[in-house]
Formats: C-alpha cells, sequence, structure tokens
C-alpha cells in the first residue's frame, strides 16, 4: 500500500507524524524530538 497523505503535528519539543494510505488507513505514527526530524533515517520512517 502506497501513502496517500501525511500529517505533522508540531509541538514544543516533540513532533508527531502520521502517514495514511488510498483508504484512509494510519499506516505510519511516529513520533520525533527536534533532532531526530531534522535528520530522519530510513530506520526511523518505516512503516508500521
Amino acid at each position: 500500500m502506497q501513502i496517500r497523505s501525511v500529517g505533522i503535528d508540531l509541538g514544543k519539543t516533540t513532533f508527531h507524524l502520521v502517514a495514511l494510505g488510498d483508504n484512509g488507513k494510519v499506516l505510519l505514527k511516529k513520533k520525533f524530538t527536534q533532532k531526530q526530524l531534522i535528520a530522519p533515517s530510513p530506520r526511523t520512517c518505516r512503516p508500521a
């Protein structure tokens, strides 16, 4: 399944990233710190 849309919640210290598929189902749900978000790696961005 492919990612259709991506949403990001920008907080003060943590950021939440959500990726939705074609049917609106959550494919990826991750929490990042500011440092992690600036330099994401393939290891931290794997689909759930």
